[in-house]
């Protein structure tokens, strides 16, 4: 019981309550120290949930316990017939039904009934279950039955609950065994269990919802509610600003960085400059249920797809061409610059002729051919053909958009038959010039980030949706045709041809570190049921298969920093143009997993695996996506803790309100200075509106004054996501919005560019004396960069008032130059300015919203 009491003031001091605030709703009916409690479910989405008997002699419902975390949100996630034990060690154990064909069930295990373990899923011989009951033996183990359509299964859980043992001959149990408890919660009749427990553990539960509606409070705060929040202030708000510049500590001096993944069109048809959609055929239904692969061409004839004699067994399919002219229409059409150059390339294997020629024309959204090249092919097998096309400059550039919306047509000249594969078109002018590049715009606004480092390929994208779909970074590597494509999770294709080479080659071009991150043995937990019926993590790679999937993982650091003449995945990098290392220091291992035991085992294998053989690279694991009190943030946290000679690093991920983040500036204050490093690896604020405004910026600015303040225990963080294009989103808000013309960079951007150009690596200790109730809203941060030997200080004023801010404990000059922003809360566009801030003796006037940096 010392626990609990211990637990509850964590939890309460955790949401900034005492617990003689919380008020009792109902007097808990019951002995002197005892009372009872109910668990159900009071419907297949709404989890388990605890009610309790008044004084009134009714059953009031606290809330939910926990929910069901199996497989895909929407479709899945469902409780059926719950059951749960009270274990002789006080603890909890649940079981139920997922649905009604997976062959699995649920388990979950909790000492408290608050905060329960990430759920396991113990695989059955038959699916089809429909019943559970649970027994607790005297050996400390578990008797589970379940009731299926193929009859009854015996199941034997061990103590932990974390092993679970089928019988392979069916079970008997008799129809007494399965009855539950029965009692009305709010008027309605539910079946569950019945438990006595000390009353000190109910008020326990309570002061925790008690805490949790607090918080909830506390992260509904918005700035549209400022005009009524604030109406007593003066027009003229003042604080005062005390720097210590005697009293520095080190913090990270990486930060400020960015995450890319393969979302919303971010790569095909966004940064990754090729111009042709499907060039390489294989679109198909497991992308997207209408897909095949001719999607994105058209032809003056019916198209015929074949796959004999293909160019590469991991492109199998191509098309066959007689005199029928072939049409792309990119990605949303194929936006193209008048008086510039375009690389066209492909692959052609003449059929029932030896010459064949074929002209490549560009053509814009009037008809006019805007660019024309022949090619001449001859021979019977695979060969690459290129040409370099060169825009007309129109007499009257008015007659066109500034973009021209164009087709490529590839039309053959003679007669004759022809297969052809890998179509296709980059501007000439990439990122850097780089062959095979980026989108020169957007890698140019990804650069005036200044990223530290750079996280790829995900995300979700990582560990695929299943194990078939799991990202092997080597299929990404070597000759475009030869790479392996795939569906992506978000429901498109990618074609890999920006692989890890060109990931790297990237964060080379912007000095930022690579961050590469693999799945760690398991697919996303949010995966759809594999051929077997079951989703989720689907059990992992199987054991047996693990020594190969971490060779992976040694692949990957020989490749980016391994010599070439004594290693062969080095030997690919330089055939691929960098004979240098990368020189990589950084993987991640997971991401966002749901942490259970199938994930515990293997990514404690793949950690333990690389520290052994390569000690100096740093080892970054996950826990959830989530912050806490997540279970798997809390079992993430301690795998860490309990293994940190193998972990250096715990990616944290949260996506949260304004209010949040403005009134949790304190959330790694109490982190262990001697623990594993934060890595913040996802984060975004946001308001219903799912949009980046002044609020959502401001209010990450907030935040990121204290993230540096906690620079010794943060390492890194970056925004997600980084990239959407225009009627391609799968998620909102993101960093950068595009099409194929414009880019629009939103508030938070320039939230992220300012702390990036604005770090340091030594934090100087402020404090800001200001009414008690604005702490939050008026917040400073002072850095100091040992290189330059400049200082930056970064000051938020997220109020709706003018603030003075007097500043003690620097020499100031009479004038600054300040780089900033303010603004409504609710708008989405803003200009970033450059302005010369007058000092009137040590005070400096900040807009209301605003955000400014100066450096001294």
């Amino acid at each position: 019981m010392k626990r609990l009491f211990v637990l509850q003031i964590l939890i309460l001091g955790l949401y900034g309550i005492k617990a003689a605030e919380v008020t009792p709703l109902y007097s808990i009916q019951g002995k002197d120290s005892t009372c009872q409690i109910f668990i159900y479910s009071p419907g297949e989405s709404s989890g388990l949930h605890l009610a309790y008997k008044g004084q009134d002699a009714d059953w009031h419902d606290i809330g939910q316990l926990c929910t069901s975390d199996y497989s895909r949100w929407g479709s899945e996630k469902r409780m059926y017939a719950p059951y749960v034990v009270h274990a002789s060690d006080g603890t909890w154990r649940a079981i139920w039904v997922v649905n009604n064909y997976a062959p699995c069930f649920a388990v979950a295990y909790s000492e408290d009934l608050v905060t329960w373990r990430p759920q396991d899923y113990p695989r059955l011989s038959v699916g089809g279950c429909k019943e559970t009951v649970m027994f607790q033996m005297p050996n400390g183990m578990f008797d589970i039955y379940l009731r299926t359509k193929g009859g009854i299964r015996y199941v034997q859980a061990s103590n932990d609950f974390r092993h679970f043992k089928e019988a392979e001959e069916a079970a008997e149990l008799v129809d007494a065994a399965w009855v539950k408890d029965t009692v009305n919660v709010s008027g309605k009749p539910y079946a569950g269990n019945l438990f006595d427990v000390p009353k000190v553990h109910l008020q326990y539960i309570r002061n925790y919802f008690a805490a949790l509606k607090a918080d909830a409070k506390l992260s509904s705060e918005r700035m549209t509610q400022d005009t009524e929040r604030f109406k007593d202030l003066s027009s003229t708000v003042s604080a005062t600003l005390i720097i210590n510049t005697q009293k520095e500590k080190a913090i990270s001096d990486k930060l400020i960085g960015v995450f890319f993944e393969d979302i919303s069109y971010a790569a095909d048809g966004g940064i990754y400059a090729e111009l042709v959609q499907n060039r390489d055929f294989e679109y198909s239904s497991k992308d997207r249920t209408e897909w095949k692969a001719t999607t994105a061409w058209q032809s003056t004839k019916p198209l015929v797809i074949a796959s004999e004699q293909p160019l590469s067994k991991s492109n199998p399919h191509h098309v066959v061409l007689s005199q029928d002219t072939l049409v792309n229409n990119g990605w949303d059409g194929i936006a193209i610059k008048p008086g510039e150059k375009y690389d066209f390339s492909f692959f052609v294997r003449n059929l029932d002729v030896t010459k064949k020629t074929f002209q490549i024309t560009l053509i814009a959204e009037n008809g006019d051919v805007i660019a024309s090249q022949q090619i001449k092919t001859e021979g019977q097998i695979w060969k690459k053909y290129t040409a370099t096309l060169i825009t007309k400059v129109p007499k009257e550039l008015s007659t066109y958009t500034d973009f021209m919306n164009c087709r490529l047509a590839i039309i053959p000249l003679k007669k004759g038959s022809s297969v052809v594969d890998m179509i296709s078109l980059f501007p000439k002018n990439t990122f850097k010039g780089r062959k095979n590049g980026l989108r020169k715009d957007l890698a140019q606004v990804i650069a005036d980030l200044h990223p530290k480092f750079v996280r790829f390929p995900g995300g979700c994208a990582t560990h695929g949706d299943g194990i078939d779909n799991i990202y092997h970074w080597y299929h990404t590597i070597g000759e475009l045709h030869n790479r392996i494509p795939d569906r992506n999770i978000w429901g498109y294709h990618q074609t890999r041809g920006l692989g890890f080479y060109e990931y790297f080659q990237f964060c080379e071009d912007i000095g930022a570190e690579p961050f590469p991150v693999l799945a760690a043995g398991v697919p996303c937990q949010n995966s759809g049921a594999d051929r077997n019926g079951i989703g989720g993590q689907q059990c992992g790679i199987d054991m047996k298969d693990m020594p190969t999937y971490i060779e992976e993982f040694f692949n990957l650091i020989e490749w980016a920093n391994g010599d070439p003449a004594t290693n062969k995945w080095a030997k690919m990098r330089a055939e691929a143009g960098h004979p240098a290392p990368f020189h990589l220091k950084y993987i991640g291992v997971g991401n966002e997993d749901l942490i259970s035991t199938t994930f515990k085992e293997r990514y404690l294998m793949i950690c333990k695996a690389i520290k052994e053989k390569y000690p100096e690279i740093v080892i970054c694991g996950t826990a959830g996506p989530f912050h806490t009190p997540s279970s798997d943030y809390i079992e993430g946290w301690e795998i860490a803790n309990a293994n940190r000679s193998i972990i250096d690093m715990i990616d944290e991920h949260y996506y949260e309100s304004t209010g949040w983040f403005i009134n949790h500036t304190d959330y790694y204050d109490q982190y262990d200075r001697k623990g594993a490093k934060v890595y913040l690896g996802e984060y975004a604020a946001s308001t219903q509106a799912r949009r980046s405004n002044v609020e959502t910026a401001l209010a990450e600015a907030v935040y990121l004054c204290h993230i540096e303040r906690n620079g010794d225990i943060v390492e890194m963080a970056s925004y997600a996501p980084l990239l959407a294009k225009d009627n391609h989103r799968n998620w909102d808000p993101n960093l950068i919005y595009f099409t194929n013309t414009d880019i629009r960079t939103t508030p938070s951007y320039e939230t992220q560019r300012i702390f990036s150009l604005y770090g340091g690596d030594r934090y100087i200790e402020t404090s800001v004396n200001i009414d008690e109730r604005l702490k939050n809203r008026v917040v400073v941060s002072v850095v100091r960069d040992s290189k330059s030997g400049k200082t930056h200080l970064k000051m938020v004023n997220a109020l709706p008032r003018e603030l003075k801010l007097d500043i003690r404990g620097l020499q100031l000059p009479a004038t600054v130059t300040a780089e900033g922003f303010a603004g409504n809360p609710d708008n989405q566009n803003l200009k970033v300015k450059v302005s010369s801030l007058p000092i009137n003796g040590s005070i400096l006037t900040l807009p209301p919203y605003s955000l400014n940096a100066i450096t001294l």
